[in-house]
């Protein structure tokens, strides 16, 4: 087979049953049914604070409920003070190394460093020249799909949705695994970092195929570098004509070392200690985690970033303090943008006064801006992260403070780099599967009791009611 291969045209795919395809009244009786679920299910804030329940697992500072253990990664947000915790500029520590100081490593010697940010991550130490040159290697020779993976699997049913695709392709991989449901630590490992190396894979293959069936794009599928880092192999996939800048390849090595891991409670870590506590196979595991990335309160933040950016652009004419003041205000009003109330990339539930992976970011999308002669989109997105806290505070009751979060800056620094924004969340994903896998190791390693918290029960006891008498 040649390196690439091209497809010309496009195919129709089925499309199932909308609610919209549906007459008046049967859409109506569905929407009655849906208001009496609602109905069923609503609970009172106050019983809440009643019963001391930590709603989200967090107190009302936005600290977490401790349940776990973990020498992974460790996130500082408050600082002990005399009477109380006080908050403080962030700090994440991979393994004990300051994240500033891992980067900051790795740019001093002129090298990519997520490789070795993933070791670090799975085996609690940096590794020597000769042990990283080994790991590197392991990993290049993983990049590799199953024979035929990518016709029978991927192009069979495209997905608009590209973390569905993703977690599509990744339970496809199950039943090609003859050790699928082996659960030692060895066979663990292996399949973990088979998944980072065919991540970006799946992802990019994903996105090529939607391209061409839903916008009519020519198919082109190259295969993967033999040599180099994760991202300098993602640009190649992407990219039809595979060239890159030096620049642009340093610059996604940091924001996949920046992704690649973030304490052992984030929503998507967390899934994977839950999941794994049961003794589930890799494969179910992982999507589960994916499920929970794609969501636009975790993962799929950056999309709402760089749509709520747009949708400024488009309604504010004129971009000022007042005019943008007056725009925010309207988002928390619910009178702007999706509706929903919030500014997304504004805040955190761990961090307070900062996120030191968008103090990192920030540095690199001002560079990149001027080298793109973006000076005004940076100087737009520096005006809401000045301008956003404060009005937030106006609005909203705040226990702790409210600064830019990572997802801020990453969805402007991808689309300077001129990635797809359908990407966006899974390039997230392609970074996070390290932690997620050392997580999955550790869980399994500490032989842990399935996790199963406790919820009260709030409805009445009632007696049952023959059919004729209700």
């Amino acid at each position: 087979m040649p390196d690439d291969y091209i497809i010309q045209g496009f195919m129709a795919t089925e499309r199932i049953a909308q609610f919209s395809d549906l007459d008046k009244n049967a859409r109506a009786k569905i929407q009655k049914l849906a208001d009496a679920a609602a109905e069923s299910t609503l609970i009172g804030g106050e019983l809440y604070a009643k019963y001391d329940v930590k709603r989200g697992l967090r107190d009302l500072s936005g600290r977490g409920v401790l349940c776990g253990l973990t020498h992974i990664s460790e996130i500082i947000a408050f600082k002990d003070g005399e009477a109380e915790s006080v908050p403080c500029e962030g700090e994440l520590y991979y393994r004990g190394i300051n994240i500033h100081s891992l980067i900051d490593g790795f740019l001093a010697e002129g090298r990519y460093g997520f490789e070795e940010t993933v070791y670090l991550l799975l085996f609690g130490r940096l590794p020597g020249k000769d042990e990283l040159d080994e790991f590197n290697k392991i990993l290049i020779d993983f990049r590799r799909l199953p024979r035929y993976f990518v016709r029978d699997v991927i192009m069979k049913a495209p997905s608009k949705d590209m973390m569905n695709m993703l977690s599509r392709s990744v339970l496809s991989l199950y039943p090609y695994d003859d050790f699928a449901d082996d659960i030692s630590a060895a066979n663990v490992l292996r399949q973990i970092l088979q998944l980072i190396s065919q991540f970006p894979l799946l992802s990019v293959y994903g996105y090529n195929t939607y391209r061409h069936y839903h916008d009519e794009k020519s198919l082109v599928i190259h295969k993967p570098l033999d040599k180099g880092s994760a991202a300098e192999n993602i640009l190649h996939l992407l990219r039809e004509d595979k060239s890159f800048t030096p620049l642009e390849a340093r610059i996604l090595d940091i924001c996949l070392i920046l992704h690649a891991e973030h304490g052992g409670g984030n929503n998507s870590t967390f899934t994977t200690h839950v999941v794994s506590s049961s003794g589930t196979d890799t494969y179910s595991t992982v999507v589960a985690s994916l499920s929970s990335l794609k969501g636009p309160r975790h993962g799929g933040a950056n999309i709402k970033v760089a749509g709520m950016f747009k949708d400024l652009k488009k309604n504010v004419k004129k971009i000022t303090e007042a005019s943008v003041t007056e725009y925010l205000r309207k988002i928390l009003d619910k009178q702007a943008f999706d509706g929903l109330g919030l500014i997304y990339g504004m805040g955190h539930a761990v961090y307070s006064l900062s996120d030191p992976r968008a103090d990192i970011l920030r540095g690199y999308v001002k560079q990149l801006a001027v080298e793109k002669g973006r000076e005004d989109d940076y100087a737009m997105y520096e005006m809401v992260e000045r301008l956003g806290p404060e009005i937030i505070n106006e609005k909203r009751k705040i226990y702790k403070g409210v600064s830019a979060n990572v997802d801020f800056y990453s969805g402007l620094l991808y689309n300077m780099l001129g990635l797809p924004a359908e990407l966006y969340t899974p390039f997230f994903a392609i970074a996070r599967i390290a932690g997620w896998g050392a997580h999955r190791l550790e869980e399994l390693c500490n032989n842990g009791k399935i996790i199963r918290p406790n919820y009260m029960a709030l409805s009445k006891r009632t007696e049952y009611t023959k059919l004729s008498e209700r």
